[in-house]
């Protein structure tokens, strides 16, 4: 998978980095002082992550937990994510990584005792906040070379009023099927429909397979979250949603089922420039765009109401409560 492994000096004999390294033991190893010597600073095109990557272990430094933005998540409650890595192996077409770093490396941070201080300390500010992982990479994607959820696991079960979301689009369980399944922690799994999926979720497992996934968790006893977000609109994506709807209904218990978000495709100028340059024969740039309330690239206000307002309709007409279901990052 990696070309080459780049360590911060002092994370050689770290134990998360030990742990990652036994996965390669033929990848060719580059020390450095701090990740930020190398990493990003030489543009490197997104898509060159077909031919080659390379992997970065080091410590997040400065603010490790930060609020989110309006309408990020559900509830009245604080909203926080974590940083513990950066980049992701899939190749999403609408993807903002790809107009967001310098460069498509992978970078895991393995300083989790100072992400859960952090977090402690909001905890015991308000304990009722959500912390969200998966904002600069998928959460569980990687998860079976660092193993780091258990550490998680352990603080939310004691702090039982604080909740936590794994944001994914894997099917990659190990690090977390054997895991106790806590009333406070919830996997989250985006999902576009069938032929959406196939469309534009490059790289990544199957809806299918996700949906297959899903089921694993929810037999174990997992609370599950969905993310209908970004809805890309093409002449089938009524009934693809609905058939993915019809699907989830079968999958997931009704008490299981925590929240799904429903969001639109948008960019920042800066991404809508680099999905232009990376996916320019794309189905997803076939409909009009124009600059939105938050300066981002959207659909217009009427058809982004009406695709969200569609899909929660289909929702709704399956038997999800209308309070498990919000719109994400809209105005209204």
């Amino acid at each position: 998978m990696f070309e080459k492994i780049f360590i911060e000096n002092h994370l050689m004999d770290n134990e998360i980095t030990k742990r990652i390294l036994k996965n390669f033991p033929k990848v060719p190893i580059k020390k450095l002082n701090k990740i930020e010597d190398v990493w990003g600073r030489v543009k490197k095109p997104y898509l060159q992550k077909r031919e080659s990557l390379n992997l970065f272990i080091g410590e997040k430094k400065g603010e490790l937990v930060k609020e989110t933005p309006d309408a990020y998540g559900i509830g009245p409650e604080k909203h926080f994510y974590f940083i513990h890595a950066y980049n992701c192996i899939y190749e999403c077409q609408y993807c903002y990584l790809q107009g967001y770093f310098n460069t498509p490396d992978i970078v895991l941070f393995v300083n989790h005792d100072d992400i859960i201080k952090d977090m402690q300390t909001i905890v015991d500010e308000d304990n009722d906040s959500w912390f969200h992982a998966g904002e600069f990479s998928d959460s569980l994607a990687l998860s079976h070379l660092t193993l780091e959820w258990d550490q998680y696991w352990d603080f939310f079960k004691k702090n039982k009023k604080a909740k936590l979301e794994l944001r994914t689009k894997a099917v990659n369980l190990k690090s977390i099927i054997d895991l106790e399944p806590l009333e406070n922690v919830y996997i989250t799994f985006t999902l576009a429909g069938f032929k959406e999926g196939k469309l534009f979720d490059l790289k990544t497992p199957s809806v299918k397979a996700r949906l297959s996934a899903i089921k694993k968790l929810a037999d174990k006893g997992f609370k599950i979250g969905l993310h209908f977000d970004p809805i890309i609109y093409t002449d089938t994506t009524m009934q693809s949603y609905k058939e993915l709807v019809d699907e989830i209904v079968k999958v997931i218990p009704a008490p299981q089922l925590g929240y799904i978000s429903i969001g639109v495709v948008r960019f920042t100028k800066d991404v809508y420039r680099e999905v232009e340059k990376n996916y320019g024969d794309s189905q997803m740039l076939q409909q009009n765009f124009t600059k939105s309330f938050d300066g981002k690239v959207r659909y217009s206000k009427p058809m982004r109401m009406w695709i969200l307002n569609s899909v929660r309709d289909i929702c709704l007409k399956a038997g999800i409560e209308e309070k498990k279901i919000y719109l994400c990052m809209e105005d209204d």
